[in-house]
């Protein structure tokens, strides 16, 4: 089996979750107040609204990723070294050299996801028959 390529592909799938729930928020505060309708989109609200909420609740629960958990096993599937923390720990230590405990993350995301149900209540999404034409 190809478990590099996998766990390749589980890595830029895990990339591009990280990216939508992290730049969905200013895209959504950006968006309205540049009028893009699209940004209110209800399905794309609701998936990036549950996104946080299971990010921060796997945090608090102390649980990784689903993601993570499989990237690592197919890396030690094919002889590669599997994390020894979280995907995001491993990352953000890499990237800041900056090392903390789990529940320090989960603060982060709780506070991003309080943000991200900000942004629900302030600028709330409209059903697909509302969203104008673009």
């Amino acid at each position: 089996m190809p478990y590099k390529a996998l766990a390749d592909a589980v890595l830029l799938l895990h990339f591009g979750v990280v990216l939508f729930v992290v730049l969905g928020l200013p895209a959504i505060i950006i968006g309205n107040r540049a009028g893009w309708s699209w940004v209110n989109g209800f399905w794309l609200r609701l998936s990036h609204l549950l996104a946080i909420v299971v990010v921060a609740l796997q945090a608090w629960l102390g649980q990784y990723c689903p993601l993570t958990i499989l990237e690592s096993w197919l890396r030690t599937q094919d002889g590669q070294s599997a994390y020894s923390r979280s995907f995001v720990e491993h990352w953000v230590q890499r990237v800041l050299y900056y090392e903390a405990p789990l529940w320090v993350f989960a603060l982060i995301y709780t506070g991003f996801g309080l943000l991200v149900a900000w942004a629900w209540r302030r600028y709330p999404p409209q059903a697909a028959s509302e969203i104008k034409r673009l």
